[in-house]
This record gives structure tokens, sequence and C-alpha cells, in this order.
């Protein structure tokens, strides 16, 4: 009900905010009671400047102690808004969305497992062997996190990768013991001492055939993420050295915790049965004939399934590329609420100014200096996305060029106050600083626009001559991420692509199979990638999920979901592709390694997939909207490749290659025996099966 200028909002407003200035971390305050431009046309909304000596990073550090300093006061409401604040609730928000996935996917996961193995025990070894993982990763990425930044959304990438993963592999070298026991049930039921040797079999074969398998797998996984350490943002880094982490931790937990857990479990692994599960006999099941339905009739299959995935990334050919901001939190937030209550009072523009440092031939207070910069600024406010500029020359639009060279021509300084402050605020030496305000937001096209129009050099918006200018603020931050992330995607694209594909021929022993697993693999991503547009740019399903649409796609979310579902696609591949080389090695016959292949891993390969699916999924609840659009784009690519993907292109383009899928040049396959590690299938003839 009170109003700005009012003797009641004006006392009402000190006596809430007085003791701000003492708050920990504060420089100074700038009140609206000196800048009539922080009062709004209704009068209704007010705001202070409140300057932090901190830097970015620990910022939020300075927020309890402000608020703390912020009186309840009858008739007004105060909010804080402004970096600081959005980093703490973001924060806030991440750790609660972390907890909330947590809650969601550990029972999810342990209900999919025991769907899966039918036994209590067997369920229990991958959640046990996935959560031994995930806290040895963050404990590592803790200890690394006190040396060197790392983003607060690696907590939620460790733990959606580490229990992924984690579970994952232990799934599949569960699932092989299993297999290897029963292989050996005779013996199993013989005396003590052969029924020891046995499991010490079965746990040796496991880890010779399954495990070969975790380690490439993971290696791919870790070449994918590895990728983002090329990249030069702090954000993009650190899920690359953390994702790097919780990869290492899965792996060396299936290799090591898992053969322990194995050799003391034994037979019991099956021990609280709720159902039993047997494995089909070799090359038969329904996984077999699907694969072979699929041989039967392969364009008829590739084609509709080929178009399918093509039309769900179509709509990534209009993706809007842009940088977060305040909008990514939910609404109900404090610090979002109070930006969003000063945007519609005061406009978006207002928030994020356009900077520009100026370099002169000189002291900028020089006669010439100061009429090269009063030019440059009425050039600047005549062009109609500004709306104002503030600087050493535009103090007063009253003033002439002769006045400001007489005020700052001045040996004591300015006498006037206002202008002995401009002067202060924006000068020192050869360097001034004009603040330019637009009618846009950061993320707008038109604010893009004015920042390449303003570092044009040959434009008409170019300094003066002899006159050096730099570009910053919110609009030429989105300019610059943008860019130089698009100009460094190729070179990591590129080094992903070609050291899988180097880790796949070491595994497959063919030229020809890892270029089709790269192919398939970018199927599935590109599918997702059209999802994240039509549904976080696009606002379909908004509704459903419960976020408002952001209009754009985050610049870093494509490229985090590129490194981490490369390398997650290809760690099914290598599950499948492993499975059919065995059957290959054995039989000679791509078909069948095809149909023996797809039997043996189909159902592991699904299952594994569901529970990434489950954890990544339990994240679209998340109120961070990049959380919830990261678990979303991770669910559906993950989903879509094991199963569109596996189940029908992989046999499809199986059989349409043929025994092409194998070839290996002569020369090159004696230099490969001599040099590379064996088969599954040499591995496993060494042991008594």
């Amino acid at each position: 009900t009170l109003r700005a200028g009012t003797p009641e909002f004006e006392l009402a407003a000190s006596a809430a905010v007085r003791d701000v200035a003492t708050a920990p971390g504060v420089t100074s305050v700038v009140s609206h009671l000196v800048a009539p431009r922080q009062v709004s046309g209704d009068k209704r909304t007010a705001y202070d400047l409140v300057f932090l000596g901190l830097s970015p990073d620990v910022s939020p550090e300075a927020l309890p102690g402000l608020a703390a300093r912020i009186r309840p006061v009858s008739g007004i409401e105060v909010s804080v808004a402004g970096g600081p604040a959005f980093y703490g609730d973001i924060q806030a928000v991440s750790e609660s969305d972390l907890r909330r996935s947590e809650l969601i996917s550990l029972p999810l996961a342990a209900l999919a497992l025991l769907l899966v193995f039918g036994s209590v025990v067997a369920a229990g070894v991958p959640l046990a062997v996935g959560g031994a993982s995930v806290v040895v990763a963050l404990a590592v990425i803790f200890g690394i996190a006190s040396t060197t930044p790392m983003s607060i959304f690696v907590l939620n990438l460790a733990t959606l990768l580490g229990l992924g993963l984690g579970v994952d592999y232990s799934l599949l070298m569960t699932s092989r013991f299993r297999e290897e026991l029963a292989a050996r049930r005779e013996r199993l039921a013989s005396t003590p001492v052969e029924r020891a040797a046995a499991i010490e079999d079965a746990v040796r074969v496991t880890v010779a055939t399954a495990g070969r398998a975790v380690f490439f797998s993971g290696l791919t996984v870790l070449l994918g993420l590895s990728g983002l350490v090329l990249f030069e943002f702090m954000i993009l880094r650190s899920v690359g050295i953390a994702g790097a982490v919780v990869v290492g931790a899965a792996v060396a937990a299936a290799l090591t915790l898992q053969p322990a857990i194995l050799s003391i479990l034994g037979p019991r692994i099956d021990a609280l049965a709720l159902r039993r599960t047997s494995p089909s006999p070799d090359g038969e099941g329904r996984w077999a004939n699907l694969a072979r339905r699929v041989m039967d009739r392969p364009v008829t299959v590739l084609v509709p399934t080929l178009a399918a995935l093509l039309v769900l990334g179509a709509p990534f050919l209009h993706v809007r590329f842009n940088a977060p901001d305040a909008t990514i939190l939910p609404a109900s937030v404090p610090s979002r609420a109070a930006f969003d209550r000063l945007v519609a009072q005061f406009g978006e523009g207002e928030f994020a100014p356009i900077s520009l440092a100026i370099r002169t031939p000189g002291p900028v207070t020089d006669a010439g200096n100061l009429a090269a910069l009063l030019d440059y600024s009425r050039r600047l406010a005549a062009d109609p996305r500004v709306v104002r500029v503030d600087g050493l020359v535009d103090v007063d639009p009253r003033l002439q060029l002769e006045q400001y060279q007489l005020l700052y021509g001045d040996p004591g300084g300015p006498r006037d106050r206002f202008v002995a402050t401009a002067l202060r605020a924006t000068t020192l030496g050869d360097l001034t600083a004009l603040t330019l305000t637009t009618p846009y937001g950061p993320n707008r096209d038109e604010a893009r626009a004015l920042v390449r129009d303003l570092r044009s050099p040959g434009g008409p918006l170019a300094p003066p001559a002899g006159m050096g200018v730099l570009v910053g603020g919110g609009a030429a931050d989105v300019v610059d991420v943008v860019d130089r992330i698009a100009a460094d995607f190729p070179r990591t694209g590129l080094f992903i692509v070609v050291t899988t594909y180097l880790v796949l021929f070491v595994l497959l022993r063919s030229v020809i199979l890892p270029a089709k697993a790269l192919v398939m693999n970018s199927l599935s991503i590109v599918a997702s990638f059209g999802a994240l547009v039509w549904i976080f740019q696009d606002g379909n399903l908004s509704a459903l999920l419960g976020f408002s649409p952001l209009g754009f796609v985050e610049t870093t979310q494509p490229v985090i979901l590129f490194c981490v579902l490369f390398g997650l696609s290809m760690d099914y591949e290598v599950f499948l592709l492993s499975r059919m080389k065995e059957a290959h090695d054995r039989t000679g016959d791509n078909r069948e390694a095809v149909a023996r292949g797809l039997e043996r891993s189909g159902r592991i390969v699904t299952s594994a997939a569901l529970i990434v699916v489950v954890v990544a999924g339990s994240f679209t609840f998340a109120d961070i909207v990049l959380i919830k659009a990261l678990g979303l784009g991770m669910a559906l690519a993950v989903a879509l490749d094991a199963t569109v993907v596996r189940a029908l292109l992989v046999p499809a383009t199986m059989r349409l290659l043929g025994d092409w899928n194998w070839w290996l040049p002569a020369r090159l396959e004696r230099w490969v025996a001599r040099r590379l590690p064996s088969t599954e299938a040499e591995l496993e003839r060494r042991f008594d099966v």
C-alpha cells in the first residue's frame, strides 16, 4: 500500500535495510533515494544496489549475513535478487533435487533388479556395488573440489552416472557368473573341494569375459567424458573430471569388489528367490527369435526405424543456444520471484547492461579524447536498440562538450559532486567505461546482435580512431560462451570418435564394426537432441513436466549429453557386440552370431538400460530445469538405444553387411594377433567350462 517517495515508505525502507551496509563482504550500497531510475513507474517497487567485494564463487557466502541484517517492517516486503542470490538458491535447490532423485531411483532400481534376477540376493549385489562406487566417487570428488573449482551440478551427475554404471557393470558380471555356475552344476553338487574349484573357475571366467567387456565399456565411457576436459569452461571441465572419477570407481568396483562378493556367495547368489530364472538354450529364446525375424527382412525394418529416429531428431535443426539465467529456477524460489518482479516493473534490459571498456590514447580527460568519447556516446545512444548510455560524458544531457572539457580539465578535479562521482566510478588514467542499457535480456537475439555490431571494426558502432574497446556484460558473455563452445566442440567430437573407434577395434578386431557402432550411437543421440529442443525450447509437455519453457537450449547441455551418451551408448554396444564376437569366433556364422549374441546380451542390455532410465528419469522431477532436461534427455536416449537401436537396427545392419562385419586385412590381423589381448572366446577356452 505504501508508495516510494512518501515519508511512510522511505521511513519503512530505511528501517528495513539500514544495517545492510555493515554486512560482511558488502563494500557499498546505492540507494534508490539517490538514483531515481531505481523506482518503478507506479512507485510500488524500488531497489537498492548492494556491491560485494567477493569473487562470484564465494559471493553466496555473504547472503546469510546480509539477510540477517534485513529487518521485517510492516507495510513493505524486502527480497534479495542478483547473481549471488541465484547461485545460493541453485545450490540449495540442486541438493534438494539430488535427495529427491535418490529417494525415487533407489527403490525403483531395486525393484527392476528383482524382476531381472528373481532373487533378493542377486538383486542386492549390483545395488551394493553401485552404491559403493558412488560413495568412493563422491569422496574423491570432494577431495578434488578442495583444490580446484567444481560445478554444483557434478553432484547430480556423479550420482546419476555412479548408480547407473555401477549397477550396470555389476549386473553384467552377476548375470555372467550365474551362467557360469549353471554350466558347472554337476561340479557344484560334488565334493566340497570340487565345489570350491567350480566357484573359483566361474569367477575367473566371469572376470576374464564379462570383466573384459566391463573394462572396455568403462574405457569408452571414460573417453566420452574426457572430451569435456578439453573445454576451457569450468562447468564442462568439472563435469568431465567428475565423470571420469565416477567411471573409474564403477569399473574398479566391478573388477575388484564384485569378484570378492561372488566368491563368497557362490551358488547362494540365487538365495531368497522369488521366482526361478534360467538361461535359454544357446541360440534359442525370444531375443534370438527377434533377431532372426529382423534378419529375415532387414531393409523392411531398417528404413522405417531409421526414418523414425531422424524425425525425432528433426527439431534440433531449429535449435537456439543461450546461457542460463534466473529462469532455470522455479518461480517460487525467492531470488527468482524477486527477479520476476523487477523485470515486470523495470524491463529485463535494466538488469543486463552491456559494458564497454575503452582505452584512449593518453588520459581520458584530455580535450581531444573527451570530444571523441562524446561523439561516440551520442552515436551509441542514437541506436534504436539502446535505451541510454551512462559514462563520464553522460552525467547531464544539458552539458555540452566545452563544459565537459572545462569540468574535467580543472587541475584540482571536477568541483561538481555528481561529475566527480561519475569520473571516479568510470575512469582511471587512459581507461574508461560506458554502460549501455537496452530493452533486452542477455539471451535475446537483439542483444547478441548489438554485441556483434559493437565488436565489428568497420561498423557504425565502432569506437573512434585510435581507441580500443572491449565489450562485456550478460549478452557479451552469452555470445562468447556460444561461440567458444561451437569452436571447441569439433576438436572434442573428433577426439571421442577416433579414440572410441580404436578401443572398439582392439575389442572386436574388425575394421567395419567399430565404424557401424559409431553411426548407431549417433542416431539415438540425435533423437535425444531433437526431443530436448521440442520439449524445453518449444515448450511441448511443459505443463506435464512442471516447468516454464525456456525458449532456448542451454549451450553446455548438448555437449554434456553428447559426451555422456556417446559413452553410455557404446557401453551397451560393447555388451552386445562382445557376445556376438564370442559367438562368431565359435561358429564362424554371422547370422548365428547375431542371434546368439543378442540372446545372451539382449536381456542384460535392456535390464542395464532400464536401471539407467530409472535413475536418469528420476531427475525429471528436479526443480532446476537444466537438471530436468539432462535427466530426460539421457533417459530417452538410453531407452531408444537399448531397444530400438540394439534390437532392430543392429541385427538389420549386421545382416546386410554379412561377413563384412568381421573383415580385417590379413596383415593387420597378424599384427593384432601378436600384440592385442585375447578375445572372450579364447580366454574362455583356457578354462574347463
